[in-house]
């Protein structure tokens, strides 16, 4: 299994690229808009993955490492194939991904072509309990942390994401009573 490409680029397109590694042999590697715009070299290594199927071998190349995990988790849900996958990334950075998720934003799905509100609440539903790591700013699970204790104070599982997506703390205890007040 391919999971990683470093090449020239020899072919630059919206949707795709050509990359000719050091062996001579030209790949086309499909990547999302955030992936293309960060291309601006003419040498580029992508963490790829690759999809096999009957008629086609395929695959996916991300710069950043946590778009790839979203496209992979994507790609695992009933209904949701790789193109489909891959407009998500294109719509959504990891990070909008991930917010979209913990405060159950409906509406940032439906933003995405191809994507319905029956769709898009499959999607809420199945990855209600999907993590990246978080951006620097809340290294160390604090926000997790947080979550699970409001939990175990007795509130609800989406109730205290959506009030810890708007807190500005970076450490846990504070997380939890910046949370505390704007839950009373």
């Amino acid at each position: 299994m391919i999971v990683g490409i470093e090449g020239k680029i020899v072919k630059k397109e919206v949707a795709f690229v050509y990359i000719k590694t050091a062996s001579g042999l030209t790949y086309k590697v499909f990547v999302s808009l955030f992936s293309i715009g960060k291309i601006s070299d003419d040498v580029v290594s992508l963490h790829v993955s690759q999809i096999i199927r009957e008629d086609q071998h395929s695959l996916y190349g991300f710069i950043d490492e946590r778009e790839k995990k979203v496209f992979d988790t994507l790609i695992k849900l009933n209904g949701i194939g790789p193109s489909t996958a891959l407009a998500i990334c294109s719509t959504l950075s990891p990070d909008d991904f991930t917010q979209a998720l913990l405060t159950q934003n409906i509406d940032a799905f439906r933003m995405v072509p191809g994507i319905g509100p029956k769709s898009a609440k499959r999607i809420l539903v199945e990855l209600g309990d999907f993590t990246l790591h978080m951006p620097e700013e809340n290294a160390g699970g604090s926000i997790m942390e947080a979550s699970m204790a409001l939990e175990s104070l007795g509130f609800k599982k989406d109730m205290a994401r959506k009030v810890l997506s708007t807190c500005t703390s970076t450490d846990t205890a504070s997380l939890i009573k910046e949370a505390l007040k704007k839950l009373s």
